[in-house]
């Protein structure tokens, strides 16, 4: 009997998550194909929120879905470890040793086989060489580098608190570079947050005097890829929430103490997030052969195919596609993943039945930026009415819960989802699998 087709997904991303649970639920449960998700984390929290988990108003372990309970429950399987490299002519993937914290070995390095591979790997913090960004400034492209400031802003309150002395200029502030939805959104729950954590006892610090939140962009206005409207709501409810914004200001080096901007002004802070720009991760770069950008994503065709091998995909932060409306490439964002997902299933089935492939086309719907309790802002295209429209208050923020929604139904299912609306309940394992 011929084994089933193996598909191999690597990135459990929004993307990858959604792609195994859909192929998984469709063809893993009746034997039709082999379904292996590749990640090397061991849980996934969707992207968006990453920025209230750095705030301190969202729990990490309220959001994240364990991989292994996830195979088990739609039917693939999970494969801990990262993807190094790529043997095309042998259709296998390359897999490092990985360890624990102490330096165990847990698994060898490998290779694991596929008929299909689909790349989403997502993307990287990207801080073109800037000096000191990597070595000061905390990047927020993983739960765990939102959890460590998170950390970080709690012990700098308490650190201030403890001294019994006036805080110091700069020893409260926080300098976000980069002023897109990631940056913008922190800037606001920040503004709340730590001004809740002062306010438990810490009453040696003043929160409107002493905790001062900075959001540099070196774009000449905030989100910069939104449409103007948006951009001035936004950046007058910062304001008015006490945010100070420095647009027009590339960095040209981040200190330990603060940053220090292209026109040689130095702005002092404790702490530093960049939010300001992605990149594909490097070994893209040269993955036997692949064509990719000087961002290395991967070049694929309307079909998701790579431009160099009819049996690798990808989807995604790491793609390159440009299609009418979009000649710089789709943009890297949660409902384009969303969207990518949905159609790999049908390639997929398309696959398995010999039949032609789709193309894909990519819708956009909008863009909706949560400020935190302080109001939520965005646009929404109109597809019936032909233009998009400008929104904001209780509706946008009902509609970017519902994105959230959109992916947590993709995952556990529509009733689960409305179920867990309803009383709170979320599916997750008994016992603890990381």
């Amino acid at each position: 009997m011929a084994e089933p087709h193996h598909v191999v997904i690597v990135g459990g991303g929004a993307a990858g998550a959604e792609l195994a649970t859909k192929l998984g639920d469709r063809f893993g449960r009746s034997g039709q194909a082999q379904i292996t998700l590749v990640d090397r984390a061991r849980t996934h929290i969707w992207k968006p929120l990453l920025h209230a988990i750095a705030a301190g108003s969202l729990r990490r372990s309220q959001h994240e879905l364990n991989y292994l309970a996830q195979a088990h429950w739609h039917h693939f399987r999970y494969r801990f470890g990262e993807m190094t490299g790529l043997d095309r002519e042998r259709r296998e993937i390359l897999l490092a040793a990985t360890e624990d914290e102490e330096g165990r070995e847990i698994m060898p390095a490998s290779r694991l086989g596929y008929d299909t591979l689909v790349i989403a790997v997502g993307s990287v913090t990207n801080d073109f060489g800037t000096k000191g960004a990597a070595e000061f400034a905390v990047p927020l492209e993983t739960p765990e580098q939102a959890s460590r400031f998170n950390r970080r802003l709690v012990n700098a309150l308490l650190r201030a608190h403890d001294r019994g002395r006036p805080v110091q200029p700069g020893e409260l502030h926080v300098a976000i570079i980069g002023a897109g939805a990631t940056g913008t959104e922190l800037a606001a729950e920040l503004h709340r947050t730590a001004r809740e954590i002062a306010a438990y006892g810490l009453d040696t610090i003043d929160p409107d005097r002493d905790i001062r939140i900075v959001l540099i962009e070196a774009a000449p206005r905030i989100l910069p890829a939104l449409p103007d409207r948006v951009a001035d709501a936004t950046a007058q409810i910062l304001r008015d929430l006490g945010v100070e914004i420095r647009a027009g200001s590339p960095v040209s080096e981040v200190m330990a103490d603060g940053v220090r901007l292209a026109n040689g002004e130095t702005i002092p802070s404790a702490l530093v997030v960049w939010c300001a720009g992605v990149k594909a991760p490097d070994f893209l770069r040269e993955l036997d052969g692949l064509e990719t950008t000087r961002s290395n994503q991967l070049l694929v065709r309307p079909t998701l195919q790579t431009t160099r091998d009819d049996r690798v995909f990808a989807m995604g932060d790491c793609t390159w596609l440009a299609q009418e409306g979009y000649p710089n490439g789709i943009p890297p964002r949660a409902q384009a993943a969303h969207q990518e997902a949905d159609f790999m299933v049908h390639q997929v089935e398309a696959i398995l039945k010999g039949a032609n492939l789709g193309t894909f086309r990519y819708r956009d719907f909008g863009s909706l930026v949560s400020l935190g309790r302080a109001r939520t802002v965005g646009n929404l295209m109109g597809f019936v009415i032909g233009r998009a429209f400008f929104v904001e208050g209780l509706i946008a923020r009902l509609m970017y819960r519902s994105l959230y929604k959109m992916h947590e139904a993709a995952l556990h299912g529509n009733w689960r989802t409305l179920r867990g609306l309803l009383v709170g309940d979320r599916p997750t394992p008994s016992v603890k699998l990381h």
